[in-house]
């Protein structure tokens, strides 16, 4: 019955980061809400860290099993379009060296412009 509770209040929380997303209109995610909203109760201490422990460290030990769906999927999206992700991860790396080359290119410039100017 204790964890029946603590579960309880873990989706009344829940359910204020809906209620909040729907009235805010910012683009911010329900969940993202309901986490701020846990942490300001668990900080003021609105909601002792007692009262959701149990139902937390469930939730927890559970939580490695959520990825096992997901971490099937990406095989199987790797195994039909293998040769394309193989190409998307090539030039991804190539762009972001070239573009820390030219980062740090432009920034050299920038130093060396700049004590250019003190001496003058």
């Amino acid at each position: 019955m204790e964890l029946v509770f603590q579960f309880s209040i873990i989706l009344l929380i829940t359910f204020l980061g809906e209620v909040l997303r729907a009235l805010i209109p910012l683009p911010i995610p329900a969940g993202i809400y309901g986490l701020i909203l846990l942490f300001i109760c668990l900080k003021t201490g609105l909601i002792p860290l007692h009262k959701i422990k149990k139902a937390s460290d469930f939730m927890l030990s559970a939580m490695p099993v959520m990825f096992i769906g997901p971490c099937v999927g990406f095989m199987d999206i790797c195994q039909e379009q293998g040769i394309a992700i193989l190409y998307i991860s090539l030039i991804a790396m190539v762009t972001t060296v070239l573009t820390m080359a030219v980062t740090g290119c432009s920034a050299q410039a920038v130093i060396r412009r700049g004590k250019e100017r003190r001496h003058d």
